[in-house]
């Protein structure tokens, strides 16, 4: 079996080394945008190219021929590629595109859950304009959040008090967003502790992955600009130290009525990982956003802990027979860290040679933005390397990953904070305080 894996950032090398480890018969193909050591030592062989361009990436896997695709990033997504290789009779792990508006429309998810009564949303509006932008912030008071309606790679959200300190700044942003063309969405803002919960979606069925905290915030204590992710971490018993049993089943129970809200719209299942970011209020779960494709770094968590083919999942995601998989992950704890470069996510420093020789676990090593030159491992400009630690405990795994990441030497820094006691006791007495 032949399989093109579409992609190149640490997510996609989770993916390689989960496709990998499969019992299958197989050949792994990459197709890439930078050159991924990590990877390319997975697969048989590694393209870079335009992975957004649906007529070479279509060409690609017929060249190559590739039984079946998986997208990891979403602007392929947004592209179409997985509409594209599907008519092409490539099977692919990823929605096609008027699906993927789940990830692409911050307008078109909330309209969904309005429109089909699922829970979790909050009070939002869209607008192209200016118009009545200020009467709604005024309605929201100091809650509000405004989002570009579209992707920015987890850079286009502004949160009151985090990043936007008066309604004068909000407008500022808005007016920003409307000189350039873009549509946005003005919403409530949520009080709570924030958490991902992604599900293998066959368009019918759903088998839930372990529940994952993210830390978007570039510095310690979560200040700082917003990035893709700092770091991540999760529980042995796939739930999340703050969280209730009947948080869990509620955002189960979103994921699931969103995939048969989307199969209901547009008369076709959705095929891939649904990837909720929610948030535990005291009012119940609610949803942030949806993405169309598996977490990064939340990836890197929950696929070191697979215990299932990966590749029978994969088959069961496209042939619809998901029903027929008994997915299990290990009952272990993990810390995800990044280690990004001097200045990310601004003006990082790109080119400046890395040292990685001295980690212990290469294993639990992934590779991102990084690049080969003159022999020579580089950071490419966006989020470098990234490390796990896997043990019983959220606090043993910690230290696992904080001594492996800070072994990488460059010009880097990563947040030392993600998964340490004092972290998860302080999130655990927030939500106390709500509940």
């Amino acid at each position: 079996m032949k399989i093109l894996l579409i992609g190149s950032g640490a997510r996609e090398h989770a993916i390689a080394r989960a496709l990998d480890r499969s019992l299958h018969d197989k050949k792994i193909y990459c197709l890439a945008s930078n050159m991924n050591p990590g990877i390319a030592e997975c697969c048989h062989e590694l393209t870079v190219g335009n992975i957004n361009d649906s007529k070479f990436v279509v060409n690609h896997a017929n060249e190559l021929g590739a039984s079946m695709a998986i997208v990891g990033p979403e602007n392929p997504l947004a592209a179409g590629v997985a509409d594209a290789l599907w008519d092409a009779g490539v099977k692919v792990v990823g929605p096609k595109k008027e699906l993927a508006q789940l990830e692409t429309s911050k307008a078109f998810t909330r309209n969904l859950l309005k429109e089909y009564d699922i829970p979790g949303g909050p009070k939002y509006e869209s607008f192209g304009s200016m118009d009545c932008v200020a009467e709604f912030l005024n309605e929201l008071g100091e809650n509000y959040v405004v989002k570009y309606d579209g992707l920015a790679g987890g850079k286009g959200v502004k949160v009151a008090g985090d990043h936007l300190h008066s309604h004068d700044e909000a407008l500022a942003y808005c007016q920003e967003l409307v000189d350039k063309g873009n549509e946005f969405v003005i919403e409530e803002k949520l009080i709570g502790q924030e958490f991902s919960l992604m599900s293998f979606c066959d368009g019918d069925t759903l088998k839930h992955m372990p529940a994952v905290q993210d830390h978007k915030r570039a510095y310690e204590g979560d200040t700082g600009p917003n990035t893709g992710g700092m770091g991540t971490y999760s529980n042995a018993n796939h739930s999340l130290p703050f969280l209730t049993d009947e948080d869990i089943d509620e955002a189960h129970a979103i994921n699931m009525a969103t995939a048969r809200a989307l199969k209901d719209k547009f008369d076709e299942g959705y095929k891939g990982v649904l990837y909720g970011g929610f948030m535990a209020t005291s009012d119940g779960v609610k949803l942030i956003e949806y993405n169309a494709r598996f977490g990064d770094p939340e990836a890197m968590n929950v696929l070191p802990l697979l215990n299932t083919d990966f590749i029978e999942i994969c088959n069961g995601i496209a042939d619809g027979t998901l029903d027929q998989i008994d997915v299990q992950f290990q009952n272990k704890a993990t810390v995800c860290k990044y280690a990004v470069p001097e200045g990310y996510p601004d003006s990082p420093v790109k080119g400046q040679p890395i040292n990685l020789s001295k980690i212990n676990n290469p294993g639990r090593l992934f590779y991102a933005s990084v690049d080969i030159r003159d022999d020579q491992l580089v950071e490419a400009g966006s989020r470098t390397v990234a490390v796990v630690g896997v043990a019983d405990t959220i606090s043993e795994a910690e230290n696992i990953a904080e001594k492996e990441i800070s072994a990488v030497e460059g010009p880097l820094f990563h947040r030392n904070d993600i998964g340490t006691e004092q972290l998860v006791n302080e999130r655990i007495a927030h939500m106390e305080s709500l509940r």
